[in-house]
């Protein structure tokens, strides 16, 4: 009885995932400009929860996030590369470009206030909480593991685990995304 009474409900009440995932923010690129979950071009996004000087799994995230990007690039997919900071004090406007910009040149970095990186972290169920102080890298974080597939307007499409190769990952946003032209 309960699958009939699922099968009768309206394709939009019904999502992927067991709980929300996205939601609006506001907070500030590496440009100085304000970003919101909407892509200001209209594109997918794939975003991250990470910092742009981690060496844990941020170090794998943001490398295959910029391949998937390229991958799908090549297919006439636009994606643009989203990190939002778990590490404000260490992202800030001024210091994580570069090193998100040696990743991948399409690369955003986005930071906040404290309140501001809340709402995001909130919307997108990500936990942080800082690990310890290493002296020559500053803060480690436990965060969110996940690369978000959002589309232009910032809806959530899918999740997906860093943890698979580009040709997976690119294939599974493939699924949801169409070429542009």
């Amino acid at each position: 009885m309960a699958l009939l009474c699922l099968a009768a409900m309206p394709a939009a009440a019904q999502s992927p995932f067991p709980v929300e995932i996205g939601g609006p923010y506001s907070l500030t690129d590496q440009f100085g400009q304000t970003r919101t979950q909407a892509d200001p071009n209209g594109q997918a996004q794939l975003v991250f929860f990470g910092y742009a000087n981690c060496l844990n799994i941020c170090s794998a995230a943001l490398p295959l996030m910029a391949q998937v990007v390229d991958d799908l690039a090549a297919d006439g997919i636009a994606v643009t590369p989203v990190m939002i900071t778990v590490a404000p004090d260490q992202d800030t406007v001024e210091t994580m470009g570069a090193p998100l910009a040696a990743i991948h040149p399409d690369f955003i970095g986005l930071t906040g206030d404290t309140d501001a990186l809340q709402v995001a972290y909130d919307a997108f169920n990500v936990a942080v909480e800082p690990l310890f102080q290493d002296p020559e890298y500053g803060w480690i974080y436990s965060h969110g593991s996940f690369l978000h597939l959002l589309d232009g307007d910032g809806d959530t499409l899918t999740l997906l685990p860093p943890v698979l190769d580009v040709t997976k990952a690119a294939q599974i946003a493939r699924s949801y995304l169409t070429p542009q032209g």
